[in-house]
């Protein structure tokens, strides 16, 4: 093998072992906890995000998380909430103001119970995978 053949070999193994496990920091995520820690707040108000974390540091103000987590929130909420009507008003044949009192606000209650926690997920994907400044190279990350 010769040395040029080597080296890409070599960036592969680098990139594989720096990884950062994804589903440790989701489960961080949704706890809106530190995806690098899992002990500081990722969230100071109901969508702001910590400008660093208060536990080890790292620095979240590279967290672009935009319209993400309201595009998964829709998409969950629709996919639960659609065939739930449908079997309800077959099975159940309920008023129409009634039912639309009772999915409305399950709909709303739903929808900011996972809009928190799906932000939480976007960024902490983000960090796992080093995307927005959440890279290796990142003198602001402490501990690296």
């Amino acid at each position: 093998m010769t040395e040029s053949q080597a080296k890409p070999q070599a960036a592969i193994t680098s990139d594989a072992e720096s990884e950062r496990p994804a589903m440790p920091a989701l489960a961080k995520g949704w706890r809106c906890k530190c995806p690098q820690c899992g002990e500081g707040k990722l969230l100071h108000s109901y969508l702001k995000v910590n400008s660093s974390c208060s536990s080890c540091g790292l620095d979240l103000t590279h967290a672009r998380a935009d319209d993400g987590p309201a595009y998964l929130t829709i998409l969950i909420v629709g996919h639960i909430m659609a065939p739930l009507m449908h079997v309800v008003y077959f099975s159940w044949r309920p008023e129409p103001l009634v039912m639309f009192t009772v999915f409305t606000i399950g709909c709303v209650a739903s929808s900011l119970y996972l809009l928190p926690r799906m932000k939480g997920i976007v960024i902490a994907y983000q960090w796992a995978r080093r995307m927005h400044g959440f890279d290796k190279g990142n003198p602001a990350v402490k501990g690296q």
